[in-house]
C-alpha cells in the first residue's frame, strides 16, 4: 500500500469480491497509455460499506467507482448528490472534491449509449431482470426513452413481476428484455435468469449488463431463438470514459 499512497493521483473501485475488475484494467492501460506515470488504479474490496471510512482516511484519493452491492449503501456517506443520482437512487462514481464527496452515475449515460443504436421501432415494452443499484440507472433512462418497464425479482411485489408470473403472453408483449442480476457472471457461467427462453423470439432484444464471460447462457439461448444480443463491454466502457471526464472537471 505504501507505494500506492505516495502516487499523487490515486483512483479505485468499490465493491465486493473484485478481485476480477474491469475497472482496474482499463485505466490501468489508461494512465499507462497517457503517460500519467503518477496515477494508480486499485481493488478496494470491503465486506461491508461500513470499512469506507477507513479507506477515505488514506492519502491522495482523488475518486472511485462503485459497483455491487454499493451503489445504494454509499449513498450515505456522500457530501453532495449530482442531480441525476437524486432521481436514479444509485451511485457508480464517487468524486473527492475540496467540499467532500460528490457521487454521480454513469451506468445511465454508458447504458443509454450502447443500448439505443439497437432499438427498433418495437421494442415499446421491457422487462428489467433484477432491482439493486443497476436496475435502477437502466429504469431511469428507459423512462427517458419512453419506453414501458416492469421489474423482475424473486418474489412477488405490488408493481414488479416475479419469475414464476413470466409466462408466454409477458415474453412476447415485452421485446426488450435486460439482465441486471449477477447471474451468469465468471465464474459461476452455468447460472442463468429463469425465464421462459422459449417465448423468445427474432423480435427480441437481450441486453445482459454482464461482460464476463462476453456470452452468457441469458444471452446465448437468447440468440439460439432468433433475438439480437447484446453484452455490457460497451456500457461498462463508456461509463468510464464519463468517470474519467467527470474526475477530471474542475
Amino acid at each position: 500500500m505504501e507505494t500506492t499512497e505516495k502516487q499523487t493521483n490515486r483512483f479505485g473501485l468499490l465493491g465486493r469480491n473484485i478481485s476480477y475488475s474491469f475497472s482496474q484494467g482499463y485505466f490501468t492501460q489508461k494512465f499507462k497509455d497517457l503517460g500519467l506515470s503518477n496515477y494508480s488504479y486499485e481493488n478496494f474490496d470491503i465486506q461491508k460499506i461500513e470499512e469506507l471510512k477507513h479507506i477515505l482516511l488514506q492519502e491522495n484519493l482523488r475518486g472511485f467507482n462503485v459497483t455491487i452491492p454499493y451503489k445504494e449503501e454509499v449513498i450515505p456517506y456522500l457530501d453532495v448528490l449530482d442531480t441525476e443520482v437524486e432521481k436514479i437512487g444509485a451511485v457508480n462514481t464517487i468524486k473527492i472534491t475540496e467540499k467532500g464527496l460528490k457521487g454521480f452515475n454513469t451506468d445511465a449515460f454508458g447504458f443509454q449509449k450502447s443500448l439505443e443504436p439497437l432499438l427498433k421501432p418495437h421494442h415499446t415494452k421491457a422487462l428489467i431482470l433484477g432491482t439493486g443499484g443497476a436496475s435502477k440507472a437502466v429504469r431511469f433512462v428507459l423512462d427517458q426513452l419512453g419506453i414501458t418497464n416492469t421489474y423482475v425479482s424473486r418474489r412477488h411485489k405490488a408493481g414488479q413481476l416475479s419469475y414464476e408470473e413470466l409466462d408466454q403472453a409477458i415474453i412476447e408483449d415485452h421485446t426488450l428484455i435486460i439482465n441486471c442480476t449477477p447471474l451468469g457472471t465468471h465464474p459461476n457461467i452455468s447460472e442463468k435468469p429463469d425465464i421462459p427462453y422459449a417465448f423468445i423470439s427474432e423480435k427480441h432484444l437481450l441486453y445482459d449488463l454482464i461482460y464476463n464471460p462476453e456470452k452468457t447462457i441469458f444471452l446465448s439461448l437468447g440468440e439460439a431463438h432468433g433475438a439480437n444480443i447484446c453484452n455490457g463491454l460497451q456500457m461498462l466502457k463508456l461509463q468510464a470514459e464519463k468517470a474519467w471526464e467527470i474526475w477530471n472537471t474542475p
